[in-house]
Parts: structure tokens; sequence; C-alpha cells
């Protein structure tokens, strides 16, 4: 870890901005920070300054959270980017993780987690809000075995599995197929129970989340 840790805090709010810089500057590791109210500012600013850590929030206006992480990454390959935001739902820390973050946690955490990752992602590390990697685990642990669920469907199911996940009736699945329709029913039956679902509606939203399907 470097000897000082110099930040760059991105957020809107200057009041928000003003509370953090006031804490971080508590801490013996915390160097240099410098301010960004916006994605586009940010930067410039991080080619001008080169800081160790990207204290980055999402919800900004202009250049939003997600693609100033990328545009920074695009730009310094090596960039160091903690997402810190008021968002706790999973779909935007996996979103910031895939966009290249290397942390994140939200603005409801104790003020002393914000210094726990800085330092921790100057160090070269990865930290993530432990309540929200555990939901992450989760969710990984269950598309892991919905996957497999959908990868021990035969050849015939799998087809009507797709067929019937884009909103197609039985019958014209059948159709499709050049099958009956007692034989589709019969699969479909099969497939709902090996994958989980009771409902054609269920199975799309599946199908979907594994990108199966679009838009289902």
């Amino acid at each position: 870890m470097p000897d000082k840790i110099n930040v760059l805090l991105v957020d809107d709010h200057a009041v928000v901005r003003a509370g953090y810089k006031a804490y971080l500057s508590l801490s013996e590791h915390i160097g240099h920070i410098y301010e960004a109210d916006r994605g586009e500012t940010a930067c410039q600013l991080y080619s001008r300054q080169l800081p160790d850590v990207v204290v980055m929030d999402l919800s900004m206006p202009g250049l939003g959270g997600l693609e100033s992480i990328r545009r920074l990454l695009g730009r310094h390959g090596n960039c160091k980017i903690l997402v810190f935001s008021i968002h706790n739902e999973l779909v935007y820390v996996t979103r910031a993780i895939k966009a290249g973050a290397k942390g994140y946690i939200t603005k409801s955490n104790a003020p002393e987690t914000l210094i726990t990752a800085v330092c921790t992602i100057a160090e070269g590390g990865t930290y993530v809000d432990p309540e929200l990697a555990q939901q992450l685990a989760i969710n990984s642990a269950v598309d892991q075995d919905e996957t497999a669920k959908i990868k021990a469907l035969s050849p015939r199911e799998f087809d009507i599995f797709c067929l019937l996940a884009t909103g197609v009736t039985t019958r014209e699945a059948a159709e499709n197929l050049c099958l009956s329709y007692k034989t589709v029913g019969n699969h479909s039956t099969a497939i709902k129970e090996k994958l989980g679902v009771k409902t054609l509606s269920e199975l799309a939203l599946l199908a979907s989340r594994h990108g199966i399907v679009k838009n289902a």
C-alpha cells in the first residue's frame, strides 16, 4: 500500500463529498483528497492527478457512474475504483463489478467501512460489502443450479423449452416441431418438473435470466 493513499471522490452532492472528505482526512493512511461532481470532471481530474483510488457514486447527472467506470478504465487500465452508492440492489453491484470496479459499498455502511475498502483496494485487493457479497454468492449458487438443470434437459426437451419460453402455446410448439399436442404437453410437464417451475411464466423468466430468450 502507498505511504499515503490519494483519493478522488466523485459525487454530485457537495454536502456528501464534504462529509466523507472530512472523515477520510482523519485517517493516517489517506493523503490528498480530490473532488469531482460528475463523471466528466472525474475523468479529466484523474488524468491530471492519477489518484490511487477513485470513490465513485453511481447516480449522477451527465456521464453516470457506470459509464464513468468504463471510460476511466478504457483510458487508464490500472485505475482502481470503489463504488460508493445509495443502491443496495444486486443488479447495481453486478453491473459495477462487470464494468471493472474493484469494490462496492453502500452509503448505509458504517463510515469506517469506507476507509477499510479504500485501503484494501489501494493494496490491490477487492472489497464488497459483506452482506451484498453473501447475496451475490447465494445468487451465483442458484444460477449454477439452474444452469445444471437446463443442461440436464434432453435435446428435444431443450427445443420445446426454448419455444415455450418465447410465449408460444403448446399447440404452436407441436406444429413447429411436427409433434403431437400430447407429446409436447408431456414434455412440457417433464420440463417444468426438471427445472423446478410451476408455470410457463416462471419458465420464461428462468430462460430470460440465462439469456436463452430476450425480454421474456
